[in-house]
């Protein structure tokens, strides 16, 4: 079963939390299991750790002071 980057962006602003790029691995391992393979609307089979690093690097995360976060306005509506 693969799961959307959007579930992983939504699961973020649920938690209000700040995260790095380990902690959010973790998160996504906490959350949806170590074996979860992850696709968006361009890319597919992703690991955890491939994922944030796919979103990182499309800008999909806001910087705080102690890490990262997202906005609803960071997920694509198609």
């Amino acid at each position: 079963m693969s799961i959307h980057g959007h579930d992983v962006l939504n699961m973020m602003i649920e938690s209000g939390v700040q995260y790095t790029e380990q902690s959010l691995v973790e998160a996504i391992h906490a959350r949806f299991g170590e074996t979860a393979r992850f696709h968006t609307c361009s890319a597919a089979e992703m690991t955890a750790a491939e994922l944030v690093a796919f979103l990182a690097a499309r800008v999909k995360f806001i910087p705080a002071a102690s890490g990262f976060s997202t906005h609803e306005s960071k997920i694509c509506r198609h």
